[in-house]
């Protein structure tokens, strides 16, 4: 079933109004950065749809994390992760992913319940990018199709639902503080160069040991 918004939204004049209130604002006015995003909202802006970096970036993600707040304003973070794609691009404004059994604890779906507004966290730590993503979200439970198209088939967890997600608003931000960090699949590639480099200088080796003792026999 459609979750519709908990309350009327008043329509925003930039994008980044989602994050920007008015108080926000004069925070940045106070501490000298509000004319710089004054700029930035007179400009290109934030974006309100998937465009293809955003989804050549999503598809290579392996993890995310998934914020909501129930009714009371309490947030909550989750860690999300699956196979690279996991996160799947439905159309350029509704994102979704494979919700499967865990520990029953079940936080965001039923706060998902009181109050519809998420938000995803998307890092790239090799390249030290990541991509802040405001939103919607909703439970579907009944949706065969959806569901099946989600379900990564080598995952043995049971599938219980997918959380769908409407896209508002998203941003890049800035590398500053980001450490890199590398999978073992980043890094395998690095480490069977090291291994052919050793088994080559190996039998290099090797093959002048059998030289020297050829020459010492004689």
């Amino acid at each position: 079933m459609l979750q519709l918004p908990n309350r009327i939204e008043k329509m925003r004049d930039f994008v980044s109004d989602i994050a920007f209130s008015s108080t926000v604002k004069k925070v940045q006015q106070e501490n000298g950065s509000r004319s710089s995003y004054a700029k930035m909202e007179q400009g290109v802006g934030w974006q309100n749809s998937v465009d293809q970096r955003l989804s050549n970036f999503i598809e290579q993600r392996d993890s995310l994390y998934f914020g909501t707040a129930n009714a009371e304003g309490q947030p909550y973070i989750q860690h999300r992760g699956g196979p690279k794609g996991f996160l799947k691009v439905l159309d350029d404004k509704t994102l979704a992913f494979a919700d499967y059994s865990g520990n029953m604890q079940y936080i965001t779906v039923g706060t998902l319940r009181e109050n519809n507004k998420a938000y995803i966290f998307l890092i790239d730590y090799p390249t030290r990018t990541r991509m802040k993503i405001w939103g919607t979200a909703k439970v579907v439970e009944d949706d065969a199709e959806l569901l099946a198209q989600l379900h990564s088939s080598d995952y043995k967890a049971k599938l219980e639902r997918a959380i769908v997600f409407t896209v508002e608003a998203w941003d890049v931000n800035c590398p500053q503080h980001i450490q890199q960090r590398f999978t073992m699949e980043e890094l395998q590639p690095e480490f069977d160069k090291l291994k052919n480099r050793i088994n080559e200088l190996e039998a290099e080796l090797s093959q002048v040991v059998k030289e020297n003792d050829i020459l010492i026999n004689q």
